[in-house]
């Protein structure tokens, strides 16, 4: 499984993380349904937060369509994360997502906001960028009945949703859209051209592939030209953009444009943290019993809530 030479010339993954490759889902995304539920199955397995000061509240925000979100509201919590769930566009949902946004909210102490946006094929872009915008937007407008500051207001996810956050931000910043204090980039997905060294190397990496991420990008687009808010490595001009915490796993396709985007980030002004995890797999914070599982999770909720600090 691990024969890709790319991986045995730059160092051996993580033994704890290693041992537990073949219980991953396969990296498929040719039917859509069947990898919607081998992620869905991936999910259940992972146990959520329990904290008995958290309210977690199901809402339909108001749009076209209407967006359903999950909201997690620590005891006292002032800022608030937008979060964007993982899964190539393609898979996720609330549900997946409620292990990693109810311990997001619990380890930084800032409220959670999980959005529920459309996936594709049946909803290409720019579906659930306009699902996600719509939410950021009612968040900024509702903050005071949410209990939250109105300029800390954070946006973030992993993946795909890492993709989704990135645009965000672009987008607020170009219509002068609702302040955004900081972005939260989860081994994002940025670039829909497949050039980097990583993305050219790591062809049979665990869980995500090279051959999946193109498929995504094909069921995100379908046939329409790919735009800066599809793709922020297109975006000609980072300047003017929230300081960002972007993280990458080692052997991942999407390491490299993450890792481009930071410098990209920086060269523009932009406050950046990155940090890049050795001898880990997209996705691979999953297997939450690894220590290094437990250091990445426990780094971006110190993110989220020193980032949302007053």
């Amino acid at each position: 499984m691990m024969g890709n030479m790319a991986i045995s010339r730059m160092g051996d993954m993580n033994p704890e993380l290693e041992a537990f490759i073949p219980l991953f889902p396969a990296a498929d995304l040719s039917d859509p349904a069947a990898a919607r539920d081998g992620l869905a199955a991936l999910a259940s397995a992972v146990p959520a937060a329990d904290s008995p000061d958290m309210v977690i509240e199901d809402r339909l925000i108001p749009g076209d369509p209407d967006v359903p979100v999950r909201v997690y509201r620590p005891l006292q919590a002032q800022g608030a994360i937008v979060w964007m769930h993982g899964g190539g566009w393609v898979m996720g949902s609330l549900d997946t997502e409620h292990p990693w946004a109810s311990r997001a909210a619990e380890l930084s102490g800032a409220t959670v906001i999980s959005v529920g946006y459309r996936l594709a094929p049946e909803h290409p872009f720019p579906a659930a960028f306009d699902d996600a915008y719509t939410v950021l937007t009612w968040v900024s407008e509702h903050a005071a009945e949410l209990g939250i500051d109105p300029d800390r207001i954070a946006v973030g996810g992993h993946s795909a949703g890492a993709n989704l956050a990135a645009a965000m931000t672009l987008r607020a910043r170009d219509e002068q859209g609702p302040p955004i204090c900081f972005q939260l980039l989860h081994q994002p997905g940025l670039d829909d051209r497949q050039q980097t060294w990583s993305a050219r190397n790591f062809t049979d990496t665990p869980w995500m592939t090279r051959d999946k991420f193109a498929t995504a990008w094909r069921h995100y687009m379908g046939s329409q030209p790919v735009t800066p808010y599809a793709a922020p490595a297109r975006a000609e001009d980072l300047s003017g953009l929230p300081p960002a915490y972007i993280a990458t796993a080692e052997f991942d396709p999407l390491r490299d444009e993450a890792i481009e985007y930071a410098l990209r980030l920086l060269q523009a002004g932009v406050s950046v943290e990155l940090h890049q995890w050795p001898g880990t797999f997209h996705g691979s914070q999953a297997i939450v019993s690894a220590e290094i599982s437990q250091r990445q999770i426990a780094e971006l909720a110190t993110a989220i809530r020193h980032a949302l600090a007053k």
